[in-house]
């Protein structure tokens, strides 16, 4: 990426063929070390519920936990052990949502490892201790 002034110009290396006549641009292929960062879509969607009903709460848009569940359509049950996800310590969040981390357990273990102590969290969750 160049920058001039107020113009910024980025390089995208776009392949062209032909198909069936047909020009057809294609994209460029993915790096190798971006295909090996990937993580579990269930993992990464329930820490955006988790995180999104944590704010909802904090800026009192709700008032329970109750009115999140009914206006998503969930039990409270689900929501309540959800939403605790948003309590896992700083460097597990870090390692799950930014370096995209897989972690060696289910969202289910996930939620239980919220229930230990910020320092044991990163063992149970990547080494499965």
């Amino acid at each position: 990426m160049t920058q001039t002034n107020d113009t910024t110009r980025v390089f995208i290396p776009l392949t062209q063929r032909r198909r069936n006549g047909r020009p057809r641009i294609l994209p460029p292929e993915p790096e190798a070390h971006f295909q090996s960062r990937s993580q579990d879509a269930h993992i990464l969607k329930a820490l955006g519920r988790a995180w999104a009903w944590r704010r909802r709460l904090e800026a009192r848009e709700v008032a329970t936990i109750n009115e999140i569940a009914k206006a998503e359509g969930f039990t409270d049950r689900f929501v309540s052990r959800m939403v605790r996800l948003a309590y896992l310590s700083p460097d597990v969040l870090e390692r799950l949502v930014i370096s995209r981390d897989s972690p060696s357990i289910s969202v289910n273990e996930l939620i239980e490892a919220t229930y230990l102590p910020w320092a044991g969290q990163m063992g149970r969750v990547f080494d499965g201790r």
